[in-house]
């Protein structure tokens, strides 16, 4: 059996891949409607893929990094655009990152703080999602500010309006458009993390895992291969 028939048997075994793509951030995966598509790197990547296995490709839209943990249980997918994070290890193999994304906050307009680092300070409560692979983050580097778990990015927004926290927690590009739609709240200078976008694979598929490995090393390497996302996008160069 060849690599591609080995690979192509653990997420293709119907000849389609069903890849799992988290709409949460516009500057990664969103819907176009002029194009009656999934744009951006991650429906970009998730196409050469395809191409490169010669095979089909269906995307499933999730709201969530939380949603599409749980599809997974359903066994609803075979590959997942997802952010890569330690605590997941035990149940997922990720790629090396193709992209990076950053977290920062938002705060109301009159609050004293300007940057993160002002943002850990003792008594400061910061809302932020629980699944999500920043608050993970945010949980390890602080110092005297407390979490306030919450459902989602939206209901840590929530939290911040009725003035049930200090600050919200959230990517960059969702908070930013956040910021335009609600008046009275800003984002603070900086970022408390970045957090590594990945192609990720059940445990079991060792072959996918290591064609995931070569292929990003491969895109990385490849000619305007980009790393990084302060939440206004970016093209996919060419593979």
């Amino acid at each position: 059996m060849s690599t591609r028939e080995k690979v192509l048997s653990e997420i293709a075994s119907t000849g389609v891949i069903r890849a799992a793509v988290n709409m949460s951030n516009a500057a990664l995966a969103r819907w176009d409607d002029q194009a009656g598509a999934l744009v951006g790197p991650s429906a970009q990547i998730g196409h050469k893929i395809a191409e490169q296995l010669d095979c089909g490709l269906s995307m499933t839209q999730y709201g969530s990094a939380a949603d599409i943990l749980a599809a997974a249980d359903r066994g609803e997918w075979d590959i997942a655009f997802i952010a890569s994070d330690p605590s997941r290890t035990d149940r997922f193999s990720f790629s090396p990152p193709y992209i990076s994304v950053r977290a920062t906050y938002l705060v109301p307009e009159d609050s004293a703080f300007r940057t993160v680092e002002d943002v850990d300070s003792e008594g400061v409560r910061i809302a932020s999602a629980r699944s999500a692979a920043y608050t993970k983050q945010l949980e390890r580097i602080l110092q005297e500010a407390t979490v306030s778990h919450t459902d989602s990015p939206a209901a840590a927004i929530d939290l911040l309006v009725g003035s049930q926290c200090d600050a919200a927690a959230g990517l960059t590009e969702f908070l930013v458009r956040i910021s335009e739609r609600i008046s009275g709240f800003r984002l603070v200078d900086g970022a408390f993390s970045e957090i590594p976008q990945t192609i990720a694979v059940h445990r079991r598929s060792i072959h996918a895992s290591a064609f995931f490995a070569d292929f990003v090393r491969r895109l990385n390497a490849s000619a305007g291969g980009y790393h990084d996302v302060a939440g206004d996008g970016a093209a996919l160069a060419p593979f």
